[in-house]
């Protein structure tokens, strides 16, 4: 079996995270036209694409601050939507933790959601790596992600209302996240976990602002640790 290098696990990771392509394109694209519509002007489109990198935040932000939300409730939503990431860099503490802090910086900046579910799942398939070759794997995810997700964003606000509604881009979100998430529910703890916030998240849905994602992330939180403790109670006896 031929040697992997840090340039050619680079080369796997870009590989990898191409399919996302296909549905970061159409995200980004409607971003930058709700934006857009919502007022937002070039500059502060992209500024807001750039600085943020969440694309679920910024449409729940966006969303809000159109329809008049309290700020305060346009910041703690968008903070619940990316609750995960929290979640995500303890997740992945353990394999690059030993980066340099500049690597480890960046890594926190293009921390998303393709970027952490392809990582995680090579990390454990290849626990012989070291953490440069984790580190090149990484970054080899979000190199056809990240820009592509600042061109579209730049050619919806571009575009803007012009985009006809017949090609329905909010396909793109629901469509990335289950691609994401399905091969990630290997356990009863990740499994009870996402029945018990989609759950609620439906349930509560009648409250305004979308305060019910947040019970619902709560929810779900509590679900899987509960789960997941008892599993491991199980485990032990």
């Amino acid at each position: 079996m031929p040697t992997e290098t840090t340039k050619s696990i680079f080369a796997q990771g870009a590989r990898d995270a191409s399919p996302f392509i296909l549905v970061v394109g159409p995200f980004g694209l409607l971003f930058g036209v709700v934006a857009t519509e919502a007022g937002l002007n070039l500059l502060e489109t992209m500024t807001f694409s750039i600085l943020v990198i969440a694309g679920a935040a910024q449409l729940t932000a966006l969303q809000l601050m159109t329809d008049n939300a309290p700020t305060i409730i346009v910041i703690i939503s968008a903070l619940a939507v990316n609750l995960r990431m929290a979640m995500y860099s303890a997740s992945l503490a353990p394999y690059i933790g030993p980066a340099p802090l500049w690597q480890r910086a960046c890594a926190a900046y293009f921390l998303v959601d393709q970027s952490y579910g392809l990582s995680v799942l090579k990390y454990e398939a290849r626990p012989a790596w070291t953490v440069p070759q984790r580190m090149a794997y990484f970054f080899g995810t979000i190199a056809p992600v990240c820009p592509f997700w600042y061109l579209a964003t730049l050619a919806g606000a571009l575009i803007g209302s012009s985009v006809p509604e017949w090609l329905a881009l909010d396909f793109a979100m629901p469509i990335t996240f289950i691609a994401l998430i399905a091969p990630a529910l290997r356990t009863r703890a990740h499994v009870a976990a996402a029945l018990v916030s989609v759950t609620v998240a439906l349930c509560l849905a009648f409250l305004p602002y979308n305060l019910g994602l947040l019970v619902a992330g709560i929810a779900g939180m509590i679900t899987g640790a509960e789960v997941e403790r008892r599993t491991s109670v199980e485990a032990a006896a």
